[in-house]
């Protein structure tokens, strides 16, 4: 007798249809297939019912005869089983069994969105089946319906996730973070976000780890202060500097009932020593004076702002003084020397990664800083008639904009970028909030500093250089104008400089008047001083292409050395040059007789040898010049 096959109820029959039409669309199917059907609908007529059972019980029914059902209700809107359990089940299938499927509209134009925005093949398929086909099936929305909520509590299930398992799955939360630029680019109103920053994230409190709640109350209270003023990146220095104070105090004194309890000697003197012996916990060298110099002033200005604002646990004096702090040094500015920057250029020009490389071409010949760079808006350049193109920087480290004029190459760098960037809408600017057309921008979303650091590097290796990072192009872009003869004024407006100490710098570099009068004062020198006599005879060098006999070298006539010349330089050049002692400005005294004398045997023995061999006029000259050296001989003997 055959088996009584399960009744589907009334309510689920439809569904149970369009799946069997499904299975012979495809032409897949078996009993098992179709028992399982019929025993999940009996069971749950409403398949939503299905997602409130816990995620094991889920995980368990599960089967392999189960699996083309749960599909089918998934694709066609009948199941939403949750992120966590869509996260523990593998879609390698479903994105093919999608294109006949309500989702596959949204699928196509997620594909050709994500090939849009330059993404690989391998990465469409990969973001297309970890993040969009999930989310489609969960929200049970379309793909222009997707908000920032819904991406956020997919971010919260692969979380969990991580939890359960313990280890991270960094790659559901790059997936994530690019489906949401592609799906933004799409129309929907999800939009991008910055990569997740884990110290971003943290609250204060949590900076202040090994703090005692004493101290940590007050510390807190103040880094919330500080958010009304400054960066939250600043804040977060301050609450770094701060934390290495509070731990220090946990250690030293951790019965300290309140900061108003705080003392010079007791607390304040052994922590400077502390600071002073700090090491780097990677490195394990000692720590720079300039970190050294924030670990010291932070505490002291988180102490004297307590103390101004009347806070109750404010100490009762000042505690920490400026002279407190090491005194930083002042290198000059590290630009490329020519030969480098030649070699760095080339490998940018080569470079495979054209809209990072172009946008490091960029910064050379514009001398902004990175992140003034990565704020660029695609209007940017403005032409001016009559006085060329000039380039807007946006609000940077010193929130201020300028106008840098820029050549025919820089705009043409710049038409590159446009070339290459991704297309889509406006994103929002970090700082203002309002959606911009940046100009560096990659696959949906603006480049960052730290790409950009990257291709950097990965030219400078290429180019044989190390530890180049990306403000000395700021730098050497300033040295070239310093060398050109640029004005501190126009320096100081290209660079953006607040002031003038700032552009100063780089005129410490090669300052034109320090070596003019270097030259001036070098040329009075000689006059008045003279040169030093050597310590023994000098060794001409003749005697390497003579084989030993100087007398074979016609065009050696007399030694030098013999004296000093009171000429001066704006006299131009000297018709005397090799034969200084015919000349009326050769002067001679006491301390040079030795050497005339060894000049008058040298010119005799010159003469002799050229009256042997028949020149008249050459042994005339030689004779000229003996009489010259005896009036100078007697002078010296004079003297």
């Amino acid at each position: 007798m055959p088996p009584v096959k399960t009744v589907v109820p009334e309510q689920a029959a439809a569904i149970y249809g369009a799946y069997r039409d499904c299975l012979a669309a495809r032409s897949v199917g078996n009993k098992t297939f179709d028992s399982g059907a019929r025993c999940f609908l009996a069971r749950f007529p409403e398949p939503q019912a299905w997602a409130d059972l816990p995620l094991e019980q889920r995980l368990a029914g599960t089967r392999p005869q189960l699996q083309p059902l749960l599909n089918f209700l998934m694709l066609h809107r009948h199941l939403r089983p949750g992120y966590d359990y869509l996260l523990e089940r593998k879609f390698t299938a479903i994105v093919r069994e999608a294109a006949a499927s309500p989702l596959g509209g949204d699928l196509t134009r997620f594909l050709a969105g994500a090939e849009a925005l330059g993404y690989s093949e391998r990465a469409r398929a990969g973001m297309a089946s970890q993040i969009a086909v999930r989310m489609l099936i969960q929200t049970g929305r379309s793909l222009a319906e997707l908000a920032g909520a819904d991406f956020d509590a997919f971010g919260q299930a692969i979380s969990g996730r991580e939890e359960r398992l313990g280890r991270e799955l960094g790659h559901y939360h790059g997936a994530l973070y690019a489906s949401r630029a592609v799906v933004y680019h799409l129309g929907a109103p999800a939009e991008p976000v910055p990569k997740r920053c884990t110290l971003g994230r943290w609250s204060w409190e949590r900076h202040l780890d090994g703090v005692t709640d004493q101290v940590r109350k007050p510390m807190t209270a103040y880094l919330e202060r500080l958010q009304g003023t400054l960066a939250r990146s600043s804040v977060q220095g301050n609450a770094s500097e701060l934390a290495h104070f509070g731990r220090f105090l946990a250690r030293h004194d951790p019965g300290l009932a309140s900061l108003a309890l705080l003392g010079r000697q007791q607390h304040i003197e052994p922590y400077l020593n502390e600071v002073a012996a700090a090491v780097n916990h990677r490195t394990g060298t000692p720590i720079a004076a300039s970190t050294a110099k924030a670990r010291i002033l932070t505490v002291g200005s988180f102490l004297d702002a307590v103390t101004e604002w009347g806070w109750p646990e404010a100490p009762p004096r000042r505690l920490i003084f400026p002279r407190d702090a090491p005194k930083l040094p002042h290198p000059l500015p590290r630009y490329l020397p020519p030969d480098q920057e030649r070699a760095l250029l080339a490998a940018l020009e080569n470079s495979p990664d054209r809209l990072r490389a172009d946008a490091l071409l960029l910064l050379r010949a514009t001398g902004m800083r990175i992140g003034e760079l990565t704020m660029l808006e695609l209007d940017c350049v403005h032409e001016v008639p009559g006085q060329g193109a000039w380039l807007k920087v946006p609000l940077g480290k010193l929130l201020t904009e300028r106008m840098v004029p820029i050549d025919d190459e820089t705009v043409q760098i710049i038409d590159r970028i446009t070339e290459h960037r991704s297309p889509g809408r406006p994103l929002r600017h970090p700082r203002t909030g309002k959606l911009t057309d940046f100009l560096l921008t990659h696959q949906g979303r603006r480049v960052s500093a730290e790409c950009i650091r990257d291709e950097l590097h990965r030219a400078a290796a290429e180019a044989g250089l190390d530890n180049v990072v990306p403000h000395m192009l700021r730098h050497t872009y300033a040295t070239a104008l310093v060398n050109a003869g640029c004005s501190l004024q126009a320096l100081m407006a290209l660079l953006g400089h607040v002031s003038a100490a700032m552009s100063l710098r780089y005129g410490r570099l090669f300052d034109a008047t320090v070596r003019d009068e270097y030259q001036r004062a070098l040329t009075l020198a000689k006059a008045k001083l003279g040169p030093v006599l050597p310590a023994g005879p000098t060794q001409l060098p003749i005697a390497d292409i003579t084989g030993g006999n100087w007398r074979d070298a016609p065009l050696i006539k007399s030694r030098l050395a013999g004296g000093y010349c009171l000429r001066a330089a704006a006299q131009g050049p000297c018709a005397y040059a090799n034969i200084c002692e015919h000349c009326p400005n050769f002067r001679s005294e006491a301390t040079f007789l030795p050497v005339l004398q060894l000049q008058r045997a040298d010119t005799d023995a010159l003469a002799a040898d050229a009256a042997a061999r028949g020149w008249g006029e050459e042994a005339a000259r030689h004779r000229r010049l003996l009489d010259r050296l005896d009036h100078l001989i007697n002078q010296a003997d004079a003297s």
